[in-house]
C-alpha cells in the first residue's frame, strides 16, 4: 500500500525512521544500565515463561494481524521475537505468523471478491499490481517478496483475485519472506545477548534494502513483469 504521498514525504519518513532508531538504542543502553532485567534474555524469558503457550501465540497473531492491517512492519515484530524467543524460536513464530496472516488475506480475497480488495487497499497499488501474480507466477512473486520494501502485504490480497491455489501461494511467500525474517530474527536474538554491533549491522543492511525497494519498486515491478508463467 502506497506509504507516502510524494519524494519529500519519503525523504521526512526516512529521517523519522533514523530518529526512531537513534530513540530506541539510546533507551536501549539506558534500559540496559538501569534497569537489566529487561535486557536479559533468560530472565525475560522466564518471565514471559509464566504464561506457557500463551507468549509464542501472542506474537504470531500480532504477526498475522500486521499482514492484514499492514501499519506494524513485519521486521519489527520479528526483531521482538528474535529478541524474546532466540532466533530459531523466533525465525519459526515470524513464519507462521506471516503464512497465517497471508492466508486469511489471500482467502478473504477469494470469498468477497474484487469490491473487497478494492475498498480495502489503495487504488494506486491495485492499479499497478492488478494481474501482476497471474502474469509473473511463481518465479516473479518469489522475487517479489524477497526483496524488502515492496507492497507484499497487499499483494497476498491481490493473489486471492487469481486462479491459483492457496497451496502454492503459501509455499512461494514462505521461501520468499524467510531471509529477510531469519535475518531480522537473528538481530534480535543478537541485541538480547549484548552483541549490539551486529545487531545494528544487520537490521541497517535490512532498512537499506527496504528503502532501496521501496524507492526503486516501479523499476523493479518492471523487471519482475517480464517473467512470464
Amino acid at each position: 500500500m502506497q506509504v507516502f504521498s510524494s519524494r519529500a514525504a519519503f525523504r521526512r519518513g526516512l529521517v523519522g525512521v533514523c530518529l526512531l532508531l537513534a530513540t530506541f538504542f539510546a533507551v536501549y543502553a539506558s534500559v540496559r544500565q538501569y534497569a537489566p532485567f529487561i535486557v536479559n534474555a533468560e530472565a525475560l524469558r522466564e518471565w514471559i515463561g509464566q504464561f506457557g503457550a500463551f507468549a509464542p501465540l501472542i506474537f504470531i497473531l500480532v504477526q498475522a494481524i500486521q499482514v492484514i492491517v499492514a501499519p506494524v512492519p513485519g521486521q519489527a515484530v520479528a526483531l521482538v521475537s528474535g529478541y524474546i524467543f532466540g532466533p530459531l524460536a523466533g525465525t519459526v513464530y515470524s513464519l507462521v505468523g506471516v503464512l497465517l496472516g497471508s492466508t486469511i488475506a489471500f482467502c478473504l480475497a477469494k470469498q468477497f471478491g474484487r469490491p473487497f480488495v478494492e475498498q480495502l487497499l489503495h487504488e494506486d497499488v491495485v492499479t499497478r499490481f492488478d494481474g501482476f501474480v497471474e502474469q509473473v507466477g511463481i518465479p516473479g512473486l518469489l522475487a517479489f517478496v524477497i526483496i524488502p520494501g515492496l507492497p507484499d502485504d497487499a499483494i497476498c490480497f491481490l493473489s486471492g483475485l487469481t486462479k491459483w491455489r492457496l497451496r502454492t501461494f503459501l509455499a512461494v511467500i514462505s521461501i520468499g519472506r524467510l531471509p529477510a525474517y531469519v535475518v531480522t530474527v537473528y538481530a534480535g536474538g543478537e541485541l538480547a545477548t549484548g552483541e549490539v554491533s551486529t545487531a545494528v549491522i544487520l537490521l541497517g543492511a535490512i532498512i537499506v534494502a527496504s528503502v532501496i525497494g521501496y524507492v526503486k519498486q516501479e523499476s523493479i515491478r518492471t523487471v519482475i513483469g517480464q517473467f512470464q508463467m
